[in-house]
């Protein structure tokens, strides 16, 4: 599919299985999977649009989205080695989304054994697209961004939970907005430095991941692997330069 067909795609089951149901969720639509995890009608929806869409269009690759992971993780298994996947996150930051917030997203990353050649971040009461391309960089809204400038004396982070020591750490941390597909647009614009997670979950973080390296930035566990499908570790970290990366790792985690 060409990177508009997808652009597309991503849209219009926003507009007509997501954007509906925003403000307007019953009890029974929110759907609490594990303690905090939460997954609405409108996820389980746009998801199936969204697998079925590719399989029609692309019918030897592989798609994984985060709700048929959560009833058969075994599915995450093949995504490393698979000629050919796409990885969906239908409703980036649900809390977000259940609790009338706008800060959520519609993502999807397209791999080719293992690796991941496109990615798309949609946020729709933002109207913003982020489109990343390998070797061609990012977008948005059609707009190709260059990386961002790093004015600042002391780094300035952004982290979903307080990470142990932090506050004596020599870069500042705030809280951050609670979706990927919020979180990453924001540190690839320069809005904040670095990123932290604790989890690493494929379809929350390989779109935001290819803009981060397009753009001149790293991705890696707070070991040093590259993030790429497959990798697990403790904590991950983003950051704009690969020098910056370091003074967040060292910083949050020890060098």
């Amino acid at each position: 599919m060409q990177i508009d067909q997808v652009s597309d795609l991503l849209k219009e089951v926003a507009e007509r299985l997501i954007l509906p149901r925003f403000g307007a969720l019953t009890t029974s639509e929110v759907i609490e999977k594990a303690p905090g995890d939460l997954v609405t009608v409108a996820d389980r929806e746009a998801e199936a649009e969204l697998t079925k869409m590719l399989r029609q269009a692309d019918p030897g690759a592989v798609v994984v989205g985060e709700e048929g992971v959560f009833g058969d993780p075994r599915i995450l298994e093949v995504l490393p080695t698979a000629a050919h996947a796409w990885v969906i996150d239908p409703v980036d930051g649900t809390r977000n989304f259940t609790k009338g917030r706008r800060d959520f997203a519609v993502m999807l990353a397209e791999l080719r054994f293992g690796e991941t050649v496109r990615g798309w971040i949609w946020q729709p009461l933002h109207d913003q697209l982020f489109v990343a391309e390998a070797g061609a960089g990012v977008t948005r809204n059609g707009v190709q961004l260059a990386a961002p400038p790093q004015p600042r004396t002391v780094p300035l982070g952004a982290t979903y939970l307080p990470v142990p020591g932090e506050e004596r750490a020599a870069v500042k941390v705030i809280r951050s907005w609670g979706s990927c597909g919020i979180d990453y647009p924001k540190l690839i614009t320069g809005e904040v430095d670095f990123l932290s997670y604790r989890s690493m979950f494929p379809w929350d973080h390989l779109p935001g991941g290819l803009m981060v390296t397009e753009l001149g930035g790293r991705i890696a566990t707070d070991s040093g692997e590259d993030y790429h499908a497959g990798v697990i570790g403790r904590r991950l970290v983003a950051a704009n330069t690969a020098l910056l990366w370091e003074e967040a790792r060292d910083a949050l985690f020890g060098g």
